[in-house]
């Protein structure tokens, strides 16, 4: 794969198991050209435990940037921020804005969902009635508003509600009312947010067998205008390309011919 790049990556400054330059030394031997790294922001009333403080965004920052100095000539490297739709941190200064969904407003209540399978069916349970498309509905109205947030670059794993549904254990993703949900997300977003990315993450963690979003949403983003990257929202080094090379088959499968790449002149268009 030619101009291979990952802008969805984690590191230990949040969730992830490695190390900034450990990451970046696994990518070279990889083939890649570029890599961006992008931890999740703070919010102060998530007990999520890995997630880095705004303190810890200046060190973050500094070490990425000494790093990109490190290894000029060898591999572009990138600062970025996966930004949650609920944080408030100052975000000047970096290179990309992931915009992604992981907490719903519960009745006033901000509830993070993306856990395990029981977890999120207690979820629906406790917040939703037990009612999947309910919950689908909430999500996909919270992705919708993204924009008023931030200035956001990337959308982040658009159906990462499904993490869990692998064997439809919530919500009928082929059902009309779901997919129409996503199609009206998809075009609040048209002209807002230019691309979105084939996440292949869940994959590498033995959640799903196919990257977000499904194929029905891949070709609505194709339909209405969208660039499109591919990202393996990296943990783990070893899992660094995960699915690279079927995801590009399903983005040309949706109609796409072509996918964008960061650049120190900003996001450029390559064949794929």
């Amino acid at each position: 794969m030619t101009n291979k790049q990952n802008l969805h990556v984690h590191t230990t400054y949040a969730d992830g198991r490695d190390k900034p330059e450990e990451i970046i030394i696994e990518a070279i031997s990889r083939g890649f050209t570029s890599i961006g790294f992008s931890e999740h922001t703070y919010m102060p009333f998530s007990t999520y435990p890995y997630q880095m403080t705004v303190e810890q965004m200046a060190d973050y920052k500094n070490e990425i940037s000494e790093l990109k100095s490190r290894y000029k000539g060898k591999i572009d490297i990138f600062c970025g921020l996966e930004f949650e739709s609920f944080s408030d941190v100052p975000t000047d200064g970096f290179d990309y804005l992931i915009g992604s969904v992981h907490y719903l407003d519960c009745e006033g209540r901000v509830l993070g969902f993306d856990r395990g399978l029981q977890e999120t069916v207690d979820y629906i349970n406790d917040n939703f009635g037990g009612d999947g498309l309910a919950f689908a509905k909430k999500y996909f109205e919270t992705m919708a508003r993204l924009p008023e947030r931030r200035r956001f670059d990337i959308i982040g794993h658009f159906d990462l509600l499904v993490k869990n549904n692998e064997k439809g254990a919530f919500i009928d993703v082929s059902s009309k009312k779901y997919l129409d949900m996503g199609y009206e997300a998809i075009h609040a977003l048209k002209g807002k947010i230019p691309f979105f990315e084939v996440n292949t993450g869940a994959i590498s963690r033995g959640y799903t067998s196919a990257p977000y979003p499904q194929m029905e949403f891949l070709k609505e983003f194709k339909r209405a205008g969208f660039g499109v990257l591919i990202t393996s929202d990296c943990h783990d080094k070893n899992y660094l390309d995960c699915f690279y090379d079927e995801a590009r088959e399903l983005i040309a499968e949706a109609g796409f011919a072509s996918k964008w790449i960061l650049t120190d002149k900003g996001f450029e268009e390559v064949a794929l």
